[in-house]
């Protein structure tokens, strides 16, 4: 399976040009701005018009209108997208599960505070999740930034190191794009910066998961 991920596009997805092809385009969330529904009718042309075969997405803190008129939004998409918001979903017999939150910060949607809250939403990512789909990453990967360091969640670091999922994609930090392996899991940021950088390409078979185009730090 060859997976197609991008993140924080920001209503720029236009500027990614042509994406390479794949079995499964993967959005981790903020493809909008302020979050309204306007703005979410003018992705979904962007969207529909992608010629993958399978379509994931998990919304992200800028994706308001998922949160504030969820039934809105997604009728919205077309039929042959797969949103995930704490559920999961099998494709060519590979397992995802994709889920929105994020440690709370200024008014965003999807917030919720660290411990106990967050916890019980990471613990519904059941075992044998194969694709981990979120928007926020773990503590540790992909969550460091230049002026405050490091902002990802200790509490969805633990649940994938019990999950153990093949891979978990994710975005949000705009500055710690990249690729890294933690025991079974490999890990994704898979942000575009607002599509400074490209879409991050990932092979997914029987022995692991090979990085096949991962682009360098925007900006």
């Amino acid at each position: 399976m060859r997976i197609v991920a991008v993140a924080d596009t920001h209503l720029y997805q236009n500027d990614l040009g042509d994406l390479p092809d794949g079995d499964v385009f993967v959005h981790c969330g903020d493809f909008l701005r302020g979050g309204s529904l306007d703005e979410l009718a003018r992705f979904v042309p962007w969207l529909i018009a992608l010629p993958h075969r399978h379509k994931v997405v998990v919304a992200g803190n800028h994706d308001c209108c998922f949160e504030s008129a969820p039934g809105d939004a997604r009728a919205l998409l077309p039929p042959d997208v797969i949103y995930l918001e704490d559920s999961g979903a099998e494709i060519d017999g590979v397992r995802f599960w994709g889920s929105p939150w994020q440690p709370a910060y200024h008014s965003w949607a999807f917030n919720l505070p660290r411990g106990p809250a967050l916890a019980a939403r990471w613990a519904e990512i059941p075992r044998g999740t194969e694709v981990l789909i979120t928007h926020g990453p773990p503590q540790g990967f992909g969550d460091r930034t230049p002026v405050t360091g490091r902002h990802g969640c200790a509490d969805l670091r633990e649940r994938v190191r019990a999950v153990s999922p093949r891979l978990h994609l994710f975005g949000h930090i705009h500055q710690d794009g990249g690729f890294w392996r933690d025991g079974e899991t490999a890990f994704a940021n898979a942000t575009t910066w607002e599509c400074e950088r490209g879409p991050t390409v990932l092979e997914l078979t029987s022995s692991g998961v090979t990085p096949c185009v991962v682009p360098p730090s925007g900006r």
